[in-house]
């Protein structure tokens, strides 16, 4: 099996400056990948596809 390199993507809502910002790779079938743009040496979050989208559509209930 091999593991797919991610294929980040910086969130569409993130500041001018880039301050307050996510990247999100979800080009693996099996896991949803997010890290903080500022420091990526922080490592990164991990969630399956089901998770995440329970997750981004709370967020998106909530910031309405």
């Amino acid at each position: 099996m091999t593991e797919t390199s991610p294929n980040w993507h910086t969130s569409t809502y993130s500041g001018n400056d880039n301050d307050a910002c996510i990247e999100v790779a979800d080009n693996a079938p099996s896991v949803i990948r997010v890290r903080d743009t500022k420091d990526r040496t922080k490592g990164e979050l991990t969630a399956t596809p089901a998770a995440w989208a329970a997750f981004t559509a709370f967020a998106w209930t909530r910031a309405l």
